[in-house]
């Protein structure tokens, strides 16, 4: 499966930005896809994931009412609607996939990279 992330830039706070990753055909046989991110000194943190069967969703609590995730199944593109943005959203973010094995979908277990966009949010 090959990932690949766009869409990140610097924005001021309160912003918006859309992240998009385009998927290999093979990332449609996944659960679930996913964003990840990762700020400078610090671990890399789940973000969103869907899964392709029904579209549930799930977010990181830090945030939930902000950010969107979606997919557009025909053109196997996986976006990240990011609004009202703070500085410390400021990362790397990383698109995943699963591997679609296993018991299915968890939303925070992936198991295909992407190459990272960063995303620079400014006070």
């Amino acid at each position: 499966v090959q990932l690949q992330a766009s869409g990140g830039g610097p924005v001021q706070a309160g912003g918006s930005l859309r992240l998009s990753c385009a998927a290999s055909a093979r990332a449609a046989s996944a659960w679930g896809m996913g964003w990840f991110r990762q700020a400078p000194g610090k671990e890399r943190e789940f973000v969103a994931g869907i899964k392709l069967s029904d579209a549930r969703t799930q977010y990181a609590d830090s945030v939930k009412g902000r950010f969107t995730i979606s997919r557009d199944s025909v053109k196997n593109t996986l976006f990240l609607q990011m609004n009202a943005l703070k500085p410390e959203d400021t990362a790397v973010y990383y698109c995943v996939a699963d591997n679609g094995m296993g018991r299915g979908w968890n939303p925070e277990k992936y198991d295909y990279w992407g190459q990272g966009t960063l995303v620079t949010v400014s006070s």
